[in-house]
């Protein structure tokens, strides 16, 4: 198999295309959209692994684009902050599965052969979710609509730009 990984750290990068070459894997890197669609019309690449938040760019962006140019592409995302609205949207938009960071290799691997992607049912939680959840669920989807922007949505959601950032800060709380 031929990887593409794209995410804007460097380490993180060449520490994953290392250990997937030792395990007789080809490994490319891009640390933006614009290096991973290079990569993709100058190599044969079979699954990418993508952040969903690079330092300029959207994953879910890149991700369009990557399938566009070739929709037969695995495409896992990668992210620092889990939401279900986000790895939803991911999902519809053609990503076989989303993991949360840190993710190592064989959870990555077991990702691509577990494909969410397709899938006609979301399986719902037994309980359903807190307060704190739904909260970061909501900063999660204004923060996307937002692009990122901390003082847009702290304006969009009525709290201080200081008061989101210690939130955005926070792992998301689990039921």
């Amino acid at each position: 198999m031929n990887y593409l990984l794209v995410d804007d750290d460097p380490a993180f990068n060449a520490v994953l295309a290392r250990v997937l070459q030792r395990r007789g894997e080809q490994a490319f890197t891009a640390s933006n959209g614009d290096q991973a669609i290079a990569q993709l019309q100058c190599e044969k690449i079979d699954r990418v692994v993508l952040d969903l938040k690079l330092e300029q760019e959207s994953g879910l962006a890149i991700l369009q684009q990557l399938l566009e140019n070739q929709p037969a592409l695995e495409v896992v995302i990668l992210t620092g902050y889990s939401s279900i609205s986000t790895a939803v949207e991911a999902i519809k938009l053609g990503a076989v599965n989303y993991l949360c960071k840190p993710a190592g290799l064989e959870e990555i691997i077991t990702a691509f052969e577990t494909r969410t992607g397709g899938a006609t049912e979301v399986p719902l939680e037994d309980s359903p979710p807190s307060v704190n959840r739904l909260e970061w669920e909501h900063i999660q989807k204004v923060l996307n609509q937002h692009k990122g922007n901390i003082s847009a949505t702290a304006k969009t959601l009525g709290m201080h730009r200081r008061t989101l950032q210690r939130k955005l800060q926070k792992r998301p709380v689990k039921n």
